[in-house]
This record gives C-alpha cells, sequence and structure tokens, in this order.
C-alpha cells in the first residue's frame, strides 16, 4: 500500500509525505490525516490530505493549546480517542464542534536525535469504537516512514539556506572573480577574443561549474550568474576592440529581463552570449523571443557543443553565429578518426549555416594543425594561453600573434609534461 501510494505522489506532484498521509488515511479508515510542527508555541500544518473542503493547508497556525495534539504529547488525552465526546478537555478545544471531531489518533514526530518535531494525526468527524491498539501501532509505524522524509527535508532545507548564504555574500563581495582566456585565429595566430571565466576564492578545493550547480540546484543559480555576468561585462575595456568578449549564461537565465537589460548596455558588436548546452530548454521558443531583440547588437554561440544535454537541437532552433566544439571532441583530435570525422562534419554544417567554429581545449599543436585543416577558424586552450587576469589577458591580446611553440623535450607534448608533473 505505502510503495503504490509513493508511486502514485511520484506521478502527482504530491510529496513523500504526503504520499504516507494518503496511506493512512486508506488504511484506517479516516477522513482527514496531517503532519504538523511545532514553532514558537503553535502548531503549524506542514502537510495535510483530506477530500474535505477545509480551509486548512500547509502553513496554517494555531495556538498549541487550542490543538489536540499538544495537550496530547503533554498527556492530557490519549494518543487514541474513539469519540471526542469521552473527554471533557477535548470538548473545550475549538475544533471539536467546528469540524467537529468525531474520532482522533495522534503520535508525536521524534526525531533522530530524540526531539519531538510535531504530530502525526489522523481524524473523522464521527466516533469509531472499533479502533483499538493495533491501528495506534499501525500509526507509529506510518510516523516512522514520515520522519524518514522528514528529515530529508529539513537537510534539504539547511542546505538550501547554508548554499543561499554563501551566495549572497559571495555576490555581496564581488564574486566571482573574472579571468580571461584569449581566442586565437588558428590559421595564422591572431587574437580574436577572449572567453571570460568566473574564478572564485576555493578554486583549489572545487571547480566553479560546482558553484553554479550547487547554486542552480537549490534556486539561486540565476542571482550568481546574473553576478558573473556582471563582472564578465566589467572587463570588457581589458579587451581592445573590436575584440569580443565571451559571456557564459545558462538558457533559463538567457531569457530574463535582467539579463536582456544587462547586454544591452554593453557595446554594439562586443559581446558573444555563450549559451550552454549543459542545461534543458524547456521552451525554444521563449528563448527566441528573448534573444531576438539582441541579435543585431550582439552574437550568439551554442557552447560545447558535443558534451551538452540537447545535441543538435540547440543549433537547429537557436541558429547561433558561433559553435564552439566542447574539448572532448578536440582533445586527441590528431589521433583520433572519429574526433576528425565528427568536427568535419560540424565545420561543413557551420559553413551550411554561416556560423564560425571555435574549437576549446587545445593543448597540442597536433590537435591545432588538424582543426585548422579541418577548416576550424578559432581555437582557444593551453596551447595558446591559460586564462588570464584582466590586466595581463589586455597585454596578450595586444601583443604579437601566436606561433607554434618549439619541439618539446624527448618529444614529449606541454599537455603530458603537466601530466607528469
Amino acid at each position: 500500500m505505502i510503495a503504490s501510494a509513493l508511486s502514485q505522489s511520484a506521478g502527482s506532484g504530491a510529496s513523500p509525505v504526503d504520499a504516507i498521509l494518503d496511506a493512512v488515511r486508506s488504511h484506517l479508515g479516516m477522513e482527514i490525516a496531517f503532519a504538523a510542527r511545532y514553532v514558537e508555541g503553535r502548531r503549524e500544518f506542514t502537510h495535510i490530505r483530506t477530500d474535505l473542503p477545509l480551509p486548512h493547508r500547509p502553513g496554517f497556525s494555531e495556538p498549541n493549546e487550542e490543538t489536540y495534539c499538544w495537550h496530547i504529547l503533554n498527556g492530557r488525552l490519549p494518543e487514541l480517542i474513539q469519540d471526542a465526546a469521552d473527554f471533557p478537555l477535548a470538548q473545550t478545544l475549538p475544533v471539536t464542534p467546528a469540524l467537529p471531531v468525531g474520532c482522533h489518533m495522534d503520535v508525536p514526530l521524534r526525531l533522530k536525535d530524540g526531539s519531538v518535531y510535531g504530530s502525526f494525526c489522523c481524524l473523522s468527524r464521527t466516533p469509531d469504537r472499533s479502533l483499538n491498539g493495533r491501528d495506534l501501532a499501525a500509526l507509529r509505524a506510518f510516523a516512522d516512514l514520515a520522519v524518514v522524509q522528514i528529515e530529508r527535508e529539513l537537510d534539504e532545507e539547511r542546505d538550501r539556506t547554508a548554499v543561499t548564504a554563501r551566495v549572497a555574500a559571495a555576490v555581496e563581495a564581488g564574486q566571482p572573480a573574472i579571468a580571461l582566456q584569449p581566442v586565437f585565429r588558428l590559421s595564422d595566430g591572431v587574437p580574436v577574443g577572449a572567453e571570460a571565466l568566473a574564478r572564485f576564492p576555493d578554486a583549489l578545493q572545487r571547480p566553479p561549474c560546482d558553484w553554479f550547480n550547487e547554486a542552480t540546484a537549490h534556486g539561486v543559480g540565476k542571482s550568481l550568474e546574473l553576478a558573473a555576468v556582471r563582472s564578465a561585462l566589467a572587463t570588457l575595456p581589458y579587451v581592445p576592440a573590436p575584440l569580443h568578449l565571451g559571456v557564459n549564461v545558462s538558457p533559463a537565465v538567457a531569457t530574463s529581463p535582467e539579463l536582456i537589460a544587462l547586454l544591452s548596455a554593453a557595446p554594439a558588436g562586443r559581446v558573444l552570449l555563450e549559451v550552454t548546452e549543459h542545461s534543458e530548454v524547456e521552451d525554444y521558443g521563449a528563448l527566441r523571443r528573448a534573444l531576438a531583440p539582441l541579435r543585431g547588437h550582439l552574437r550568439v554561440a551554442v557552447d560545447d557543443v558535443g558534451a551538452g544535454y540537447a545535441g543538435l537541437r540547440h543549433i537547429l532552433d537557436l541558429k547561433p553565429d558561433v559553435l564552439k566544439l566542447d574539448i572532448g571532441l578536440t582533445r586527441n583530435i590528431d589521433r583520433d578518426p572519429a574526433r576528425r570525422a565528427l568536427a568535419a562534419a560540424m565545420v561543413r554544417f557551420a559553413r551550411d549555416i554561416g556560423a564560425v567554429i571555435v574549437a576549446e581545449g587545445i593543448e597540442r599543436d597536433g590537435e591545432r594543425r588538424v582543426l585548422a585543416e579541418l577548416g576550424v577558424g578559432q581555437g582557444q586552450g593551453w596551447l595558446f594561453s591559460r586564462a588570464l587576469p584582466p590586466v595581463a589577458a589586455s597585454q596578450r591580446l595586444l601583443g604579437p600573434v601566436w606561433t607554434p611553440p618549439a619541439p618539446s623535450v624527448r618529444g614529449r607534448s606541454p599537455a603530458s609534461a603537466r601530466s607528469a608533473a
């Protein structure tokens, strides 16, 4: 029964605790089942399940002293009440005549640390003298299942609170910082732009993507992304005109009015908006409509092509100006016929739709040579330059064109030397 209810709740949007309450209502033949918590002298509903047209919803609260649950917890009423008329104290509680209350069963919800979180209750408007100790034991078993889910929800809430505070503190402190990785023409080494990459103070412990993934998972991804965009656009003076600045956004943030306002204020023709493939697009029409007013003001790129969520769907629906090949396609392309074939197909496709190809993550000159031979126009990676602080990146972009490196010692590539270090 419980497994079936949990399965049904997954499809209906109900929480696991809701499913447990539905199961206990069905098992005991009760009209109402709810879970509640005690907060500052009041009992507050967290979950309630009933087919009756009650005004009570999660969040509704009332003074502890006016509830059966509180008096049961303190031993003034029994956990099993077959008929509320048998107990004078029950008759003084406002809910008894208002509902009215006939039979009532309630057990405390105790967390794993032994503290009382709240109560787990079911009741009906008519008395039921068939209720017995076995039914009460069943209610306790259901309550134990609910506690497991409640503990999980509390843990998630604590995580959400901690992440929200951490993100707010980071944004308040002006984070993330921005490093700029130059982008070069593969044919002659001339710089064409730079990509803005977010950097956080704990970069040695975890990569920046963990910050964004965690923030998104807890509902504050948008504020962190917008902070990163503001910081990125602030580095535009360090990118010599007419070179472009690549700014990364997720599809969800790409439709936000705040982002559109930020990008509209940037100099025309200087920004390349890189829309990541790593998250699902729920409404391509909305994304196209959001970006449409900016298409003459900036260029749009699909980032990490070949590694993302939607594959070619991003490209077909967004009609980007630039396709950025993911590092997974460019790495060792000079040694892998399959990668070469796929890159060649992407070059032909880009040519047909009038888009530019940029290869990410180039580390060896062999990779650069093959990509250039295939017709990939631009590239970035450690072969050319690491991501640099804005001032250093500006100097690199103004400096001489890139030239192929001298042969490495004993035939070892820069990448293999780094791996061995």
